[in-house]
C-alpha cells in the first residue's frame, strides 16, 4: 500500500482490521458455524475507509446546496468524492447491504458496520438497509422493488433514509404531528422532521405521519415512503439546513420540511408503529455493533501506542496500570461483541415475523435494547481510556484516537437514548414476558461452558435481579431499569463468552469473561498473569 502520510498519525491505519481481530473471527465462527472470508473487507476498511473518513472529519464535511446553476431548487448535499467512492464500493463491491436479502445471515451485514467503525458512514448504510427492509417486508407492488437498488442487488444504486424524529417529541414518537392526507392512490404529507439523517442524499425516505381520524400517541402513526422527486419530476420536500455536530459528520443530518409531499403508504395504515419499531431494531443492532467497532479502532490505536511509547525507563505496556487498562478495555470489547452477536443471531431467526409477533421476536427485541445500552456505555469508556493512554497528544485533533471518543458519544443517544432503551426493555418484559425466553436460553447455554462455577453464579445473579424487579412498584421498577438492563447484559455477555470459549477452544475468551464479570460486579479485577493477559490484550498475538 502506498504511503499516504496517515501512517505518521495513526497506528491502526494500514492494518487488516479483520485478520488481526481474532476474538471477532472466533465469535463469527461460533455463531455461523464457519468463519466467513472477510479479509478483503478488513483490508479495505483498515486502509481506504480509514483514510477517507479521517479526511471527511478533518477537512471535507458534507455541504448543502439549495439552488442549482440554472436557478432550480435542488436541496442536494455534496459529499466528498472519497466518501462517495467508499459508500459505492461497500454496497456495490462488498455487498454489505445485500446479505440478508440473499438468504445470508444478518451477521454478514453487521460485519460491515463493525469493520467500517465510522458511525457517520455506517449511518448512511444503516438507514439505507432500513428502507430496504421495510419495502421488502411491507411494500406493495408499486414500491417493493426499490429494495433491490437500496440493497445493492440492482443498479443504479439508491440511498434511503428514516425520518421519524420531530422537535417537540424527540424519542417520543407518540408526539409526532406530521399529517397525512389521502389523494387518489397516493398521500400528501405536511410536517417538519427535525433530525433527518441522509437529508440531501437520500433517494427514498421512510416517514412517520398521522392519517385522518387516527388515534392519539404512537399507535396513531402510519409509515410512508417519500421519494426525493415526485411523480411530476419536482423536488418533493425542502431541506432547511444541516446540523453542526461534534461527530458523525460523514452523514448529513438536516431538517426536512414536508409541504404537500407525495408519499406511498407502507403496509397497513394502522400498523405503522409496529413497522417503525421493527425498523428501529435494525438500526439499534447497527448502533450496538457499530459502538463496538468504534471501541475496537480506539483499542488498536491504544495498544500499539503503549507497546512503542517509553516512559520512566520502560515501555508504557510494562507498567502494571497500563496493562490493567488494556485488560479491562479488551474484556469490555469482547463481552460487548458477544452480547451484540447473540442479539443479532436471535434477530436473524425472528426478522421474518409480522404483527402479531412470536415470543422469539419479543426476545430479539429485548436483547436489542440491552445490547444497544451496554455497548454504548462500553464504547465511551474504552475510547476515553484510549485517549488517556496516548497522553496529551491523545487530546489533539490531528491524531485519529481523539475522533473515536467523539464518535462513541453519539451511541448512547442515537436510536433512542439509554433511558428510552431501559423503559422499552421493561415494556418487553412486563407486557411480552420476553425475559422468560432469555432465562431459558441462558440456562440452556450454560450447560456447555468453559467455567461451570462462574456460569452458575451468573445465572443466580440474573434470577435475583428478576426477582427484585418482580417485587418493585412501577415507579421503583422504572428507577432501577438501567441497573436491571446492565445486569442482564452482563449475564448474557458472560454466558455467551463462556459458551463460545468451550465451543472454539479459545481459553483467553473465558478469561476475558471472568475479567468482565469481576469488573461489572466488583468494580475491580484480580491480577492476571502476564502470559495469560498478553494473549488477551494482543488479540491472541495478532497485534504484536
Amino acid at each position: 500500500m502506498p504511503l499516504s502520510g496517515l501512517e505518521d498519525l495513526s497506528l491502526a491505519y494500514g492494518l487488516n482490521h479483520y485478520e488481526l481481530d481474532a476474538p471477532y473471527r472466533l465469535l463469527l465462527r461460533h455463531f455461523l458455524g464457519v468463519e466467513p472470508d472477510l479479509r478483503r473487507l478488513g483490508e479495505y476498511t483498515g486502509s481506504i475507509v480509514y483514510e477517507a473518513m479521517y479526511r471527511v472529519d478533518r477537512l471535507s464535511q458534507p455541504l448543502l446546496h439549495t439552488w442549482s446553476v440554472r436557478g432550480e431548487r435542488v436541496d442536494r448535499v455534496w459529499l466528498d468524492p472519497a466518501e462517495r467512492m467508499v459508500l459505492e464500493e461497500l454496497v456495490d463491491t462488498f455487498k454489505v447491504n445485500s446479505y440478508p436479502f440473499n438468504g445470508d445471515s444478518w451477521h454478514l451485514h453487521y460485519a460491515g458496520i463493525y469493520l467500517v467503525g465510522d458511525p457517520g458512514l455506517s449511518c448512511i448504510l444503516t438507514i439505507t438497509i432500513q428502507t430496504a427492509y421495510a419495502l421488502y417486508k411491507y411494500g406493495d407492488s408499486r414500491i417493493r422493488g426499490y429494495y433491490r437498488r437500496l440493497a445493492g442487488l440492482e443498479k443504479p444504486l439508491m440511498w434511503g433514509a428514516t425520518w421519524f424524529t420531530e422537535v417537540q417529541g424527540g424519542s417520543d414518537l407518540g408526539a409526532n404531528t406530521t399529517r397525512a392526507t389521502p389523494e387518489g392512490g397516493l398521500w400528501r404529507l405536511n410536517g417538519y422532521k427535525y433530525f433527518a439523517s441522509g437529508a440531501g442524499i437520500a433517494d427514498l425516505a421512510l416517514v412517520t405521519a398521522r392519517p385522518p381520524r387516527s388515534g392519539p400517541g404512537a399507535k396513531g402513526l402510519a409509515l410512508f415512503l417519500v421519494p426525493r422527486i415526485d411523480s411530476r419530476g419536482n423536488l418533493n420536500y425542502a431541506v432547511r439546513r444541516l446540523k453542526w455536530k461534534s461527530g458523525t459528520v460523514a452523514v448529513p443530518t438536516g431538517e426536512v420540511e414536508l409541504i404537500d409531499s407525495e408519499a406511498y403508504l407502507v403496509g397497513e395504515e394502522d400498523k405503522g408503529i409496529y413497522y417503525t419499531l421493527e425498523d428501529l431494531m435494525v438500526s439499534r443492532l447497527a448502533n450496538a455493533i457499530g459502538a463496538v467497532g468504534i471501541a475496537r479502532k480506539a483499542y488498536i490505536e491504544a495498544y500499539r501506542y503503549v507497546m512503542e511509547r517509553r516512559a520512566f525507563g520502560k515501555r508504557v505496556y510494562e507498567h502494571p496500570l497500563a496493562y490493567r487498562d488494556l485488560l479491562e478495555m479488551e474484556a469490555e470489547i469482547e463481552a460487548s461483541l458477544a452480547l451484540t452477536m447473540k442479539a443479532i443471531s436471535v434477530f436473524d431467526g425472528a426478522w421474518g415475523d409480522r404483527p402479531p409477533y412470536t415470543s422469539r421476536y419479543h426476545y430479539a427485541r429485548l436483547l436489542t435494547h440491552i445490547a444497544k445500552n451496554v455497548t454504548a456505555e462500553a464504547s465511551a469508556r474504552v475510547t476515553q481510556t484510549a485517549m488517556e493512554l496516548w497522553g496529551g497528544i491523545g487530546f489533539l485533533h490531528e491524531f485519529p484516537v481523539e475522533r473515536w471518543h467523539r464518535e462513541a458519544l453519539i451511541t448512547p443517544i442515537w436510536e433512542g437514548t439509554s433511558n428510552i432503551q431501559a423503559l422499552d426493555m421493561l415494556e418487553a418484559m412486563y407486557k411480552k414476558q420476553a425475559h422468560i425466553p432469555l432465562m431459558e436460553d441462558l440456562e440452556e447455554t450454560s450447560s456447555d461452558v468453559a467455567d461451570e462455577k462462574l456460569a452458575k453464579t451468573v445465572i443466580e445473579d440474573a434470577r435475583r435481579t428478576l426477582d427484585a424487579l418482580s417485587k418493585a412498584s412501577p415507579g421503583e421498577a422504572e428507577y432501577m431499569a438501567k441497573d436491571v438492563l446492565r445486569r442482564l447484559g452482563t449475564a448474557t455477555a458472560v454466558i455467551t463468552l463462556l459458551n463460545a470459549s468451550a465451543r472454539t477452544g479459545d481459553d483467553a475468551m473465558a478469561e476475558a469473561a471472568r475479567i468482565y464479570y469481576e469488573l461489572k460486579t466488583r468494580g475491580s479485577i484480580r491480577m492476571v498473569p502476564r502470559e495469560v493477559g498478553d494473549q488477551i490484550t494482543s488479540l491472541r498475538g495478532n497485534l504484536k
